[in-house]
């Protein structure tokens, strides 16, 4: 007898109980439900259990060494479970075992409770679905590189895809954290320094994973990312106004434009007040002005930290009951002070049952809305429909790196590389998406092709600390990486076949050794080119250079690489500086000296082959900075998003101008741009001021430009960043054709918080320029806001509108117009 069967509640005529009852509305089955369960069945909806994480051996979370345990579900299941944690991610194991294991997991969960209610799986999505075999993308600070939010929601929608058919209703990610101090270590995690370009991305990810039937997860809320000194986990003292107008809109834009049904805190507190157990943000903004009616799930073992860490809870029952009084729904990873803590909470009267109905309708809804509460529901995912509930006719059914995810990896590895500086040099070979009628002059690919550096050979180079081989494969070596992780060296060779490319290291990524320099420079001399590979490996809590825990004292490379990229510059043979990082560092003499200098930012299983490819020409360059690269080592916290008075100036000594700005970025063709003219010189606050400019491409190859729309409040009330970028496009274009561009860019855009807290737009003259890069402004267009100050809120317009009209401007020799994207 099934549990569903098992219930002695009242069943209609059906033989269903209400909650079972599809044509019921989903409150009502929710409150049918949580009439029928017991305080125990209540809580048990509210936590996962972490199956198979240990309490010995290395962390993959935050403490997990002190807060994790064996799980008994012997003793657990018969109350019911709210979630599973990480079933494919915490050990390697088969893709059609994990799908078959998972459903034997939730058959017993539903068979051995008392009302049969599913658990709702989770998994990590960073960079694609973080289990053995599962294809790695590019990290998030790579998405943003690419100024393409169309790739990514077709990369996200594939990795909900992958999620979805092998049983996983939840995904923890994008992350949306706006980079304030790029010694964090979780900056590859990130989507830059830019809030709209932040959420223009997030929200990008979010509609594509949720469009498969997945549940996204917005992390972490809110302040992360301005942690004291760039430290993972640190205390955060931004004020209101940093809060309001940076950390909090890419939040506010994503929950818009994106829908996701999931929000994790952050593990911070802000000017004291842990967000864990923050009212003001969890209920009060979150809730109640944005209107947000899904879960809230803490970020791992964050309940109990109000103990541990903050100090703000005696107890763990004290500090079950702050979080839920502040609005987490769902404690995570696993049962922890949500377990007999919280029973003991609700039996003493420290917490009002009321205060934990209101948690569990939400969880209840969400299991509803997944289907988990239908009659019809089965454990048995879409990729193993058809096939016998038997391991062996599973091992090796399901492939989640198929050809085509490998392409789209591929897709977007390519769109996000950065070309900081060409001396012309690069391509080495030619563009083959050069326009018909378009042959630029032939090139003789060098002979000789050193490979120097770190990262060259190291296949690890191009994944971040969310990807399975890094994260989790590490600790299991004889599993193998369950992907194809070519290194650069070995890319190198497949696209010049015809090249001896040979390799050393001259130094690992961060050990500091200096005695291979000499044999580098010796390799650099002999060869006709360099390509210095330099970079990060990412890990966690330490163990590698970039990562979750793996923060950075200077912006210098680590280890000994900054020597060795001089020594091998002194040798004088052209040289490709080419950075396979997690974060910007600065370059010493490259970018005086370098015959180029390419960025990928962890650009997943395809990465390397990307990065020759640009280097060749098969690929045209197309990404732009999310990050500045910074001029001097030591200048952070720094950000593009600076008033005057942060600012260079002549009474400091400390420069904190970029190298290479944010937006940033070269082709390897030539576009003219036509001023950016605008329709009126007035337009009343609540209106809109419309700008237009035309781009043409010049040059012989097919190529991206993207252009950025900044915006300038010259004087304000309360001191404003020079430029802020409020919009872009980006075009595709043939060698001779020509867009025109046209931003519509609403008043409300000018927005800010005042002194009284209040966000408002104000009168006075606004600054809107085209730029190439925040530090590159090809024209601008003033205007003056006319009209009373007036107040704005939630509901204020928050994107521009562009308009791109692409087409063919010299007819002799020209091919079809490529496509455009844009992006308001």
């Amino acid at each position: 007898m099934s549990a569903h069967e098992q219930t002695t509640t009242a069943t209609d005529a059906a033989g269903l109980a209400p909650w079972h009852d599809v044509t019921r509305p989903i409150g009502e089955r929710v409150e049918a439900l949580i009439a029928e369960l017991a305080l125990e069945e209540k809580i048990a909806q509210l936590y996962g259990v972490w199956v198979g994480a240990s309490a010995e051996g290395l962390d993959v979370a935050p403490n997990q060494h002190e807060m994790s345990g064996d799980v008994d579900l012997d003793e657990l299941l018969p109350k019911g479970l709210g979630q599973l944690t990480r079933p494919f991610g915490t050990a390697p194991v088969d893709p059609g075992l994990g799908a078959l294991s998972l459903a034997r997991t939730q058959r017993r969960i539903v068979a051995e409770s008392r009302l049969g209610i599913p658990a709702l799986a989770h998994e990590e999505c960073l960079a694609g679905f973080a289990t053995w075999g599962a294809t790695a993308y590019p990290v998030p600070l790579s998405w943003a590189a690419t100024f393409d939010p169309d790739l990514v929601e077709r990369m996200s929608r594939r990795i909900g895809d992958d999620l979805r058919r092998v049983g996983v209703h939840q995904g923890l990610a994008p992350v949306l954290d706006v980079v304030r101090d790029a010694r964090w270590g979780r900056v590859e995690e990130t989507m830059g320094e830019d809030p709209f370009l932040v959420g223009t991305i997030g929200a990008a990810y979010v509609r594509g994973i949720e469009s498969a039937g997945v549940v996204a997860t917005l992390k972490h809320f809110v302040g992360y990312s301005a942690s004291k000194a760039g430290r993972n986990l640190a205390p955060v003292s931004v004020g209101p106004r940093e809060l309001a107008d940076v950390l909090l809109p890419p939040f506010e834009t994503v929950l818009r434009e994106g829908r996701p049904r999931s929000v994790m805190n952050a593990y911070t507190d802000l000017d004291g007040v842990p967000t864990a157990a923050d009212a003001a943000l969890l209920t009060d903004l979150l809730r109640d002005t944005w209107g947000f009616a899904g879960t809230v799930v803490a970020d791992y073992f964050s309940v109990a930290f109000l103990q541990t860490l903050h100090g703000t809870a005696g107890s763990l029952a004290d500090a079950a009951a702050a979080a839920l009084v502040a609005g987490i729904d769902v404690e995570l990873p696993t049962v922890h002070a949500f377990g007999a803590p919280l029973v003991q909470a609700v039996a003493d009267g420290r917490l009002d049952e009321a205060v934990l109905d209101r948690a569990l309708r939400r969880v209840l809804a969400q299991k509803a809305e997944l289907g988990l509460l239908d009659p019809d529901w089965d454990a048995t995912p879409e990729a193993l429909a058809g096939l016998a509930d038997d391991p062996e006719a599973v091992r090796g059914a399901i492939d989640l790196d198929p050809p085509a995810n490998r392409a789209l990896a591929a897709e977007v590895a390519e769109r996000a590389v950065v070309l900081l500086r060409n001396d012309g040099t690069l391509p080495l070979v030619g563009d083959g998406r050069t326009s018909p009628g378009r042959t630029p002059p032939a090139r003789t690919p060098p002979a000789r092709i050193a490979v120097i550096g770190p990262t060259g050979d190291d296949r690890f180079a191009v994944l971040g600390c969310y990807a399975f081989p890094t994260h989790v494969g590490v600790h299991h070596p004889d599993s193998g990486d369950g992907i194809e992780l070519p290194t650069l060296v070995a890319s190198l060779r497949a696209e010049f076949p015809d090249a001896v490319v040979e390799f050393t290291a001259g130094t690992s990524i961060s050990g500091g050794e200096t005695d291979g320099f000499a044999a580098a420079a010796a390799t650099a001399s002999a060869a006709d080119l360099v390509v210095l590979a330099l970079g990060d490996r990412a890990g966690l809590f330490g163990r590698g250079t970039s990562g979750e825990g793996c923060d950075a004292e200077t912006l210098a490379l680590p280890g000994a690489q900054a020597g060795l990229l001089e020594a091998v510059l002194d040798a004088g043979t052209p040289t490709i500086v080419t950075l396979l990082a997690g974060r910007p560092y600065t370059l010493g003499t490259a970018p005086e000296r370098a015959a180029g200098i390419v960025a990928a930012f962890f650009a997943g299983e395809e990465g390397t082959r990307a990065i020759a490819g640009v280097m060749s020409g098969r690929v045209a360059p197309s990404g732009r900075l999310p990050v500045s690269v910074p001029r001097s080592a030591g200048v952070h916290p720094s950000t593009y998003l600076a008033s005057r008075l942060a600012r260079s100036n002549t009474v400091s000594s400390i420069d904190p101008t970029p190298r290479y700005p944010f937006g940033h970025g070269l082709t390897y063709t030539a576009f003219e741009w036509t001023d950016l003219v605008g329709d009126a010189p007035t337009v009343g606050i609540g209106g809109e001021v419309v700008v237009s400019l035309r781009v043409r491409n010049s040059g012989e190859r097919t190529g991206v430009e993207v252009v950025q729309l900044y915006l300038h409040d010259p004087v304000a009330s309360v001191v404003q960043p020079v430029q802020r970028l409020i919009g872009f496009a980006r075009v595709e274009l043939g060698a001779g054709d020509a867009a025109d561009i046209r931003f519509a860019v609403p008043t409300d855009l000018a927005s800010f918080t005042g002194r009284d807290g209040v966000r408002i737009v104000e009168p006075g003259a606004l600054v809107l320029s085209a730029g190439r890069s925040s530090d590159d402004l090809a024209s601008a267009h003033e205007v003056q806001l006319t009209g009373a100050v007036q107040v704005v809120d939630h509901t204020r317009r928050l994107r521009l509108e562009v308009e791109i009209s692409v087409g063919v401007v010299e007819v002799a020799g020209a091919g079809a117009s490529a496509g455009a994207g844009a992006v308001g």
